[in-house]
């Protein structure tokens, strides 16, 4: 990728800001979308085995993503540093920064299998698995774990390739690790001629020698790219765990209010507890083409903040934010005009009262929504990761805080805690948008061109 000083070969976002977005948007979102429906096949898969099978693969499946998800923070990390080690023009420190996230993700896959067997029964145990159910956890749990080590290879691969703004390499890998994966649970599961049945196991196997398949193609592709590099610098390392640090503690408090609110909606009855999931689910399929967006405003503010040309990172910025809007209120929109399929699709019948108030006020908060994941985005690019934590904390706290005071007024009931979710959601987005118009703090995008460059 030239520089976007290089006058000769201008970067396609100068002269098409807006092609440009919504072509690298698209087969980010195509590859988000495929684990769900992957996920959505094995379940269909284990249901034909029982109740007891399909219980544990719930368990299973929900302890380990929740373990990997941890770890999401190196490839969050690598893309924002390839990115901008592209942008300036230094293909040996992408390659450095590629050597030390993958062997960060090996170190970190090895670990995650030798703790995994000491604490997996524990864990299960811990969501409730018991008798059958969790001898069919820990069968699952144990062949998974083997895969670890190419989980994290996928996660940092692909926020390097993302890095380098090739959207669609990420997306072949995902479409083929998933084909695989579905066509070994049928073979696995059930068995097919000499290959013995292996039931909830055999949905474990299929995925892990689906992802290795696709660690090994996905290093091929990087490796052939960059190169490997001669030497590894342990203070480029400690950027990313420190990175890493940061993105813990913010996901924790998100994870932790949104299991908050889960809980205080299932402690008012069955109904509300229905009712909220149903919202929830759907709000967090619809997070994946925010996500989409964050990833690309992610990568191209780190390219042009490591040319030194902050007026277009900024410039990325804005366009970014303007489409999340639209995209916020196409989405807003569609749920409100649809509700009622929506709701005989997601919710069950006597839970439909509580479900309508609540779906509106996640209906009408999405284009403040949209901001919040595209702000995300554009402050990972420019590497403000202290910051998101911070105003995470704040959100979390506010959010706690007014769970907490429903629940004392007496007045708790499904459309409060939406109306709580709609202000954390609110807090979140203002903290990033603030923090590039007009830029408060040390704001990175609020430096000059001259100022970036050391002039």
């Amino acid at each position: 990728m030239t520089k976007p000083t290089d006058s000769k070969a201008p970067h396609p976002f100068i002269r098409h800001p807006h092609r440009t977005i919504l072509a690298l948007s698209t087969p980010v979102l195509l590859s988000l979308v495929a684990e769900p429906l992957t996920g959505l096949v094995d379940t269909a898969f284990v249901a034909q085995l029982g109740a007891a099978p399909l219980a544990a693969l719930g368990v299973g499946a929900a302890t380990l993503s929740s373990v990997f998800w941890v770890f999401n923070f190196l490839g969050i990390g690598a893309q924002t540093d390839v990115a901008q080690a592209i942008g300036a023009g230094e293909e040996r420190r992408a390659a450095r920064i590629m050597g030390l996230a993958l062997t960060l993700a090996w170190l970190f896959g090895v670990a995650i299998i030798a703790v995994g067997f000491l604490l997996m029964t524990p864990m299960a145990r811990a969501l409730g698995a018991e008798g059958e159910v969790l001898a069919y956890a820990e069968a699952y749990m144990g062949m998974r774990l083997f895969g670890a080590p190419a989980v994290l290879t996928l996660l940092v691969v692909f926020g390097i390739l993302r890095g380098q703004q090739d959207m669609r390499t990420p997306l072949w890998i995902a479409l083929a690790v998933n084909g695989v994966n579905i066509v070994l649970d049928a073979l696995l599961i059930r068995g097919f001629g000499p290959i013995p049945a292996l039931g909830v196991a055999g949905v474990a196997a299929a995925s892990t020698v689906a992802q290795w398949l696709g660690a090994a193609w996905a290093m091929t592709v990087v490796v052939r790219r960059l190169g490997w590099p001669a030497h590894l610098r342990i203070r480029e390392a400690r950027t990313l765990l420190r990175i890493g640090g940061d993105l813990f503690l913010r996901t924790g408090l998100l994870t932790g209010f949104l299991l908050l609110t889960t809980r205080a909606a299932t402690t008012l009855g069955a109904e509300s507890g229905a009712a909220h999931q149903a919202v929830r689910q759907f709000w967090i399929f619809a997070a994946l083409g925010l996500d989409a967006l964050a990833i690309t405003a992610q990568s191209l503010v780190g390219y042009f903040l490591g040319a030194g040309w902050v007026t277009q990172a900024r410039r990325v910025a804005g366009v970014a934010a303007m489409w999340s809007v639209a995209l916020g209120v196409l989405l807003g929109g569609g749920m409100w005009l649809f509700r009622q399929g929506i709701a005989d699709l997601l919710a069950p019948a006597d839970a439909q009262a509580l479900f309508f108030p609540a779906w509106l006020l996640s209906a009408i908060v999405q284009p403040i929504n949209a901001l919040a994941f595209v702000t995300d985005g554009i402050h990972w690019g420019t590497g403000d990761f202290r910051y998101l934590r911070n105003a995470m904390f704040v959100a979390t706290v506010a959010g706690v805080t007014g769970l907490w005071g429903i629940e004392a007024a007496g007045v708790v009931s499904l459309v409060w805690i939406w109306i709580v979710i709609d202000g954390w959601i609110v807090i979140r987005a203002t903290f990033g948008v603030v923090r590039v118009w007009p830029g408060i703090g040390a704001a990175p995008l609020a430096r000059s061109d001259g100022a970036m460059k050391g002039e």
